[in-house]
């Protein structure tokens, strides 16, 4: 194993007495002057590493792409972080932003990188996309290939104003004001209610009770508040960032209540280096609802790539 010049590994659960969402080792990156990072590992096998990456909401973790990584990790070496403030990893009252995030996973990328001497492939979710295409669009973060699983960015209508943000952190800066709100919004009623609108069936409850269980952690409610703020959405994403991307990308999407897709047509037409594919009937979480389906598109989408090299 190797780490980067700007980075180094440590073994360990990290700084949260949370259970481990996934039943693997995990570590923890360490970079100059950045959030440390718990990572999910299993180097069980050899292969070109395989990066997974949760979405950003009010109780996020690396459960939320358990069924990829139980999946792929029985062929290939397999890795998912907890995002800085989330999950496993280190909850600090610091300055959560863009920046931040596109910075961890840019280094654990190169660390993967590093340590097999490959590109990963990367699947990310959600708001997670933006920070991934920053990573590698921006800091240059070797990327083998990506895959987004229902991106934000695609829309129509333009992410909120500083002036919005402004007003909620005003809300939540007051140390009991901002734990009463947090407390309203991740009671197990809400956590269920938000997750259910990201599946056409019932929610598996798993994913509920773990969610439930990382808001109940020292410090849980300081990253989720810059994502309720509105200001983690990138301007003209598209333009911006996926219209910029040279790897080879897949976009998979369908139904989903809180994000629209109504320029994919636009990146399509405009980058020949993205393609889409529809996993449907599915609201946001189709490796979930559709396991197989996503699995093959997956699959054949990789075999594309090995097929062009």
């Amino acid at each position: 194993m190797t780490a980067n010049k700007a980075s180094e590994r440590t073994a360990g659960r990290g700084a949260s007495s949370l259970d481990r969402a996934l039943v693997c080792d995990t570590e923890t990156l360490v970079w100059e002057n950045g959030a440390p990072m718990t990572f999910y590992v299993d180097r069980g096998h050899t292969g070109r590493p395989l990066l997974l990456i949760h979405s950003i909401n009010a109780a996020p973790s690396a459960m939320e792409i358990k069924p990829l990584f139980d999946y792929f990790r029985t062929s290939r070496p397999c890795y998912a972080p907890d995002l800085p403030g989330f999950g496993l990893s280190a909850r600090d009252p610091i300055n959560y932003t863009v920046e931040l995030f596109s910075h961890a996973i840019a280094e654990l990328i190169n660390s993967v990188t590093d340590e097999h001497g490959l590109s990963p492939d990367i699947v990310t979710l959600s708001l997670s996309s933006e920070f991934a295409v920053r990573a590698i669009v921006e800091r240059h973060a070797p990327c083998h290939s990506l895959t987004c699983i229902s991106p934000t960015g695609l829309g129509r209508r333009p992410p909120p104003g500083p002036d919005v943000g402004k007003k909620i952190n005003a809300l939540t800066a007051t140390p009991l004001l901002g734990a009463s709100l947090y407390r309203l919004l991740t009671t197990a009623v809400s956590v269920r209610y938000f997750l259910n609108k990201a599946f056409t069936a019932e929610v598996p409850k798993e994913l509920v009770d773990y969610a439930v269980r990382t808001t109940r952690q020292p410090g849980a409610r300081f990253a989720p508040f810059a994502f309720l703020s509105m200001q983690l959405f990138s301007a003209d994403a598209l333009k911006n960032l996926y219209g910029a991307l040279t790897s080879p990308t897949l976009i998979l999407y369908d139904q989903d209540p809180n994000i629209d897709f109504d320029r994919l047509p636009e990146l399509l037409k405009g980058n020949p280096r993205v393609h889409a594919e529809r996993i449907s009937p599915s609201r946001g979480l189709p490796h979930w609802e559709l396991p197989e389906q996503t699995v093959n598109a997956l699959m054949r989408f990789w075999t594309s790539i090995a097929e062009a090299e």
